[in-house]
This record gives C-alpha cells, sequence and structure tokens, in this order.
C-alpha cells in the first residue's frame, strides 16, 4: 500500500499533480545484474565447453548455396558450416540480409544514462509505468536511468534529444531528488523490435539456417531460457516445447500471433 511505499521510497513525489502514486508491486526475489559480467560468465563457460570463440570477426556474408546455408564469409576469412544460427539482436535483420532474408523486426534505439557516483540511496530497482521509466543504483554509486523507446526505426547506438527530455521529465516526476544529480553519460542500445512484442526462435527458408531474434526489451533476462531453446532446435531441428509458438511464419500466415493487448500487430505497440 501507499504507507508501505513511504516508509520503503520516501524519496519518490507520490502526491505528483499528474501521476499520485496510490501504490505498487514488490518482488522480493528481484534484482539486478551487470551486463557485462553475465556476457564474460557466459563466454568463460562455453569456452570450458570447448566452444571456439573467435573475437573482432565481423560476418560479412553468408553462403548460400541450392537453398541451403554452406558457411560464413567473414573479415578473417571464410567459415565452412552445415548450420548456422543468427543471434545478433538489433542487428538481426541487417545479418538476415546476407541470406536473402527480410525478416519482420524493426531495429529501434532505446537509451539509458548515468549519473555522477552518489552514496547509497536504492538498493532496489524502481519502475514507473505511466512514465515508461526505470532507476537503480550500481555498485559505483552511479544512478542508472532509462526510458522509452526513439520511436523511428535505426541502428544508431546514440538517441535522440527528444527522447532525453522524456526520460528526464518522467525522472523528475516520479523522483524529483534526481535533479540535483548530474548526468555524466548516456548510450543508446538497438532493440530488435517485432509486432507482437514476442520473440522468434525458428528455422528460417534457407535450410540450416535458423534464426533466435526479436526479443524486443527482454532479450538480456531471458538469455539463459532462450539459449536453452535455441540449441535444443539446432541440435534436434525440432523446436523446444517452450519455443514451439515463437514461429517466424506467423507474421505470413497470421496464425499464432501474440497479441496480448487485442490492437493488432504493430511495432509501436510495443
Amino acid at each position: 500500500g501507499r504507507a508501505e511505499l513511504k516508509r520503503m521510497l520516501p524519496y519518490l513525489d507520490f502526491d505528483n499533480g499528474r501521476f499520485p502514486i496510490r501504490g505498487g508491486l514488490y518482488h522480493k526475489r528481484g534484482g539486478t545484474a551487470r551486463h557485462d559480467a553475465v556476457a564474460w560468465g557466459f563466454a568463460r563457460g562455453a569456452d570450458q565447453q570447448g566452444v571456439d570463440l573467435i573475437q573482432n570477426c565481423e560476418v560479412t556474408g553468408i553462403d548460400v548455396s541450392g537453398g541451403r546455408v554452406t558457411g560464413v564469409q567473414t573479415s578473417r576469412g571464410a567459415i565452412r558450416a552445415g548450420k548456422v544460427a543468427i543471434l545478433a539482436a538489433g542487428r538481426a535483420g541487417q545479418v538476415a540480409a546476407m541470406a536473402g532474408l527480410r525478416l519482420p523486426i524493426e531495429s529501434h534505439v532505446l537509451q539509458a544514462f548515468v549519473t555522477e557516483g552518489l552514496k547509497p540511496v536504492l538498493d532496489n530497482v524502481v519502475t514507473f509505468g505511466m512514465g515508461h521509466f526505470y532507476i537503480s543504483q550500481s555498485d559505483k554509486g552511479g544512478l542508472v536511468f532509462g526510458g522509452d523507446l526513439d520511436f523511428y526505426a535505426s541502428y544508431a547506438a546514440r538517441g535522440s534529444l527528444a527522447r532525453q527530455e522524456a526520460v528526464a521529465e518522467a525522472a523528475m516526476a516520479l523522483m524529483p531528488a534526481i535533479g540535483k544529480a548530474r548526468v555524466l553519460r548516456s548510450w543508446g542500445g538497438i532493440m530488435d523490435m517485432t509486432p507482437d512484442g514476442s520473440p522468434i526462435i525458428d528455422k528460417t527458408p534457407v535450410e540450416g539456417l535458423y534464426l533466435d531474434a526479436g526479443w524486443c526489451y527482454g532479450g538480456f533476462k531471458a538469455v539463459p531460457a532462450s539459449g536453452w531453446a535455441m540449441a535444443h532446435l539446432l541440435a534436434t531441428d525440432r523446436p523446444h516445447p517452450t519455443a514451439a509458438r515463437l514461429r517466424l511464419d506467423r507474421f505470413t500466415t497470421g496464425r499464432g500471433l501474440m497479441d496480448e493487448e487485442g490492437k493488432g500487430a504493430q511495432h509501436n505497440l510495443h
């Protein structure tokens, strides 16, 4: 309830004229994870299992012969392969185009911001649905926060000033004290957005070419499950039961579209 929230988060603006806070949802087991640490953890685990990780190696082409993938071209030479998987997040559409495929995905920039280091003030993640805003504090003391997408398709890893302003407005509406902190830097990540807001884990029309993409905002959090499902698909050529509905052709046939809000399949609704 409101009183309990005030005890936990006394620095929020509970009586904001436009978005007064009446209550909230509390997920006690929730937490945060450092993206770089998680990435390196998976890399070390894969290396220990015998996976070859080739760094600084750009894919420049996908070789297809007779409707079947035969390998990839890279900045360090050709790699022959009978199976190739595309897991390129916001760049998935560009990589798939190398095999002549056009994906039902738009790439949009999602900005994040970090302030100067401060004394501990936030020991959890606070999200603000009406402002599409979130904020937490890093172990170095910086407040890390962000908001909604830049609503134009782009591969640029930077965002617009208009969206920065909107995020700042949401921050001040929720937590006015943040106005005293100095923003040190911002960056933009490229989100692979599907029309129905749900991902794709499936075979493509090119034999031997597989796709795991369209995770919208949730790819990082879903990595363990999506990796498990994708590995099953690659090994058996059959979808894992948990990913059986995440078909690529649902956007062609209209069957199985995950339109939870009943508004039709539109990129800009997610």
